[in-house]
């Protein structure tokens, strides 16, 4: 008998066509021996339509046709489930992919993600929802609504972006934070809550950033100014920066003076004044080199 694989394809990701991944996967599970069963998201029910297919197939894996946004939609849908998920990188946002070093051949990538073994991860949740990349609130938070607005893509979009981004910015705002039983104060125009070190950029944010610790990392960016905000985009950053501060914990509380833009693994989530982070140890099963 033949075993289910269940593979989840984002067709609008990245803008890139998913004709070729989608013949590669299929091919390989023809060659492997394996019943491919695909699934491409719509926007609407998608977290129940995959508990369904899970429940209907009963795979001992997923693999993901996307980008980070699409992999925190699996996890969350998979969140009670003894699964691993393979990736195959496909989005415009890329970070997890790019921490597991899963910027690879397709040809590659197709062999971990249906074959190789894996390792357990760790989630954060933020508010109750799933991060399982690097999360932000403030100014990158901005450049990514107003990225999802724009009509430009690609890294010309981003540059764009990041100029008015930089302009229409509200200014610094001031941050309470408690962690590790203890009660900071901080003005900043970023925070970000890292489960790992890489944007997709490639720039290490969170150089502390290990994915399976049982930590996470709270990186206050308190004084952002076009160019380092370009080196951030582009993955150049100087994290040696002075004005930088990292605190490793696996509990937060963080409160702003006003409602700050906010973003969760590349997706837009509004604003927030109130972030309660919390790590869950080894909660996800993610198929490596």
């Amino acid at each position: 008998m033949r075993k289910n694989i269940i593979m989840v394809v984002n067709p609008i990701s990245g803008d890139i066509d998913k004709a070729e991944l989608t013949e590669g996967a299929l091919f390989f599970a023809e060659k492997e021996n394996l019943n491919l069963v695909i699934y491409n998201t719509s926007g609407a029910n998608d977290i129940v339509n995959i508990k369904t297919l899970y429940n209907t197939y009963t795979p001992e894996r997923i693999i993901v046709v996307g980008g980070d946004g699409t992999i925190k939609m699996v996890a969350e849908a998979m969140e009670k489930e003894n699964v691993i998920l393979g990736i195959l990188p496909a989005g415009s946002a890329n970070g997890l992919a790019v921490d597991l070093d899963l910027n690879l051949t397709l040809e590659e990538n197709l062999k971990i993600a249906f074959l190789n073994d894996y390792i357990e991860i760790d989630v954060i949740t933020i508010n109750d929802k799933i991060s399982l990349h690097l999360s932000d609130l403030g100014l990158n938070a901005e450049l990514v609504k107003n990225y999802e607005n724009a009509t430009v893509r690609g890294k010309l979009g981003y540059a764009l972006q990041a100029v008015n981004t930089l302009i229409d910015f509200e200014g610094p705002f001031t941050a309470t934070i408690t962690a590790n039983n203890e009660t900071i104060n901080c003005v900043a125009r970023m925070i970000v809550i890292a489960n790992s070190k890489k944007y997709g950029t490639g720039v290490v944010i969170n150089p502390f950033g290990v994915m399976n610790d049982g930590m996470f990392e709270l990186v206050i960016l308190k004084n952002l100014d076009l160019y380092v905000f370009g080196q951030i985009i582009t993955g150049n950053m100087p994290i040696e920066s002075n004005d930088v501060e990292i605190i490793s914990t696996n509990q937060a509380f963080i409160k702003t003076n006003f409602p700050v833009s906010f973003q969760m693994d590349g997706e837009y989530c509004g604003k927030e004044t109130e972030y309660n982070v919390e790590i869950l140890h080894k909660q996800m099963k993610v198929a490596i080199q």
